[in-house]
């Protein structure tokens, strides 16, 4: 198929040609325009998920976590995404990137192939369908990104929901890192302005990921902030304060005052989207004269699995079960067919 829409919403959006295994049917979206379904099973949507969301030249045990994880988010999503569309998942970062059969790779393949049919399972005591105390299998919701920055985060402070028992925030770098033991039980807001400005981070990710990746700064003039939260009707903007932060020290809320009133961003998806794509929500707000300034670590949510993190992991000799069993807490993998 011949301009392929990807990235839409992102810096990256652009249009490629793609192949995709089997059939692919046509149909009508609910908003009257044509949709083009490809029907995939499930080891070969995998065989395709996996290179297109990580380094396809990765560590074989950092691949290996990946197709589990990538496994794992493909049961999760079936039913719970696109109710009321005429295809399961699409194929963008909302549920996957699935770049078709011209993404696989023979690395990549290995490593679904060496992990068929497993999938992230967590043991709980019993719950609301089980019969009786007993403790029971409870598939995990086995999400990941790209960066973390030196500390994950919880599933609650992301997304918001119930707090997930496997998706608990834990720091990326060993017990044992020289001068980190003050960041070890969390960030948060006492400590995140001098976590984001180390610019040596002795993390996992930091074995993998660009420098650009683990800290960052982003400048925007006072004009361009008044324009970016023109819609939020707070007049010229006075104050940026983020309200509230996960264990990582990322922000669950700005505070935006203005001239005209004040105004609240809430979830850190919404505040990346609204600065143009900050690479993450772990950042300070500072004023540098009369710009402000975004100094923050990571890059993506934070939440599960840091893949650079798990390719750090993996070059120094940890297994993909390890790395599941890190990230995903009380969590294992489990072949289910």
């Amino acid at each position: 198929m011949q301009q392929v829409e990807f990235g839409m919403g992102y810096a990256f959006h652009g249009f490629e040609s793609r192949t995709y295994p089997g059939a692919v049917y046509a149909t009508v979206d609910p908003q009257g325009l044509l949709a083009l379904v490809a029907a995939v099973p499930m080891e070969r949507l995998v065989k395709g998920v996996v290179p297109s969301e990580i380094f396809s030249s990765a560590h074989p045990e950092a691949l290996k976590a990946q197709a589990v994880t990538a496994r794992g988010e493909v049961l999760a999503k079936v039913g719970a995404r696109h109710l009321g569309d005429p295809y399961l998942l699409c194929a963008e970062q909302h549920c996957q990137v699935y770049k078709g059969s011209g993404a696989e790779t023979r690395a990549t393949d290995a490593a679904v192939e060496a992990t068929r049919g497993e999938a992230l399972f967590a043991r709980v005591q019993g719950d609301a369908f089980a019969e009786g105390p007993g403790v029971v299998s409870r598939l995990v919701d086995s999400v990941y990104s790209a960066v973390c920055g030196g500390f994950t985060e919880d599933n609650d402070a992301v997304w918001g929901g119930p707090p997930d028992p496997s998706l608990r925030g834990r720091p990326d770098f060993p017990p044992d890192a020289v001068g980190m033991d003050v960041f070890a039980a969390g960030i948060g807001a006492a400590l995140v302005s001098r976590f984001v400005r180390l610019t040596a981070v002795p993390s996992y990710c930091a074995l993998a990921a660009p420098a650009a990746r683990m800290r960052w700064r982003r400048r925007f003039r006072d004009e361009e902030v008044d324009a970016l939260c023109s819609d939020l009707g707070v007049g010229r903007v006075r104050s940026l304060a983020v309200e509230g932060r996960g264990i990582s020290g990322r922000a669950r809320a700005l505070r935006v005052e203005g001239s005209a009133g004040v105004a609240r961003i809430s979830g850190e998806l919404a505040i990346r989207r609204r600065f143009r794509n900050l690479e993450s929500g772990m950042f300070v707000v500072e004023r540098e004269g009369s710009d402000w300034m975004f100094l923050g670590g990571g890059w993506g949510h934070g939440s599960g699995m840091c893949q650079t993190g798990a390719i750090g992991r993996a070059q120094r000799g940890f297994g993909y079960r390890e790395i599941l069993g890190w990230y995903y807490s009380g969590a294992q993998p489990e072949r289910i067919y």
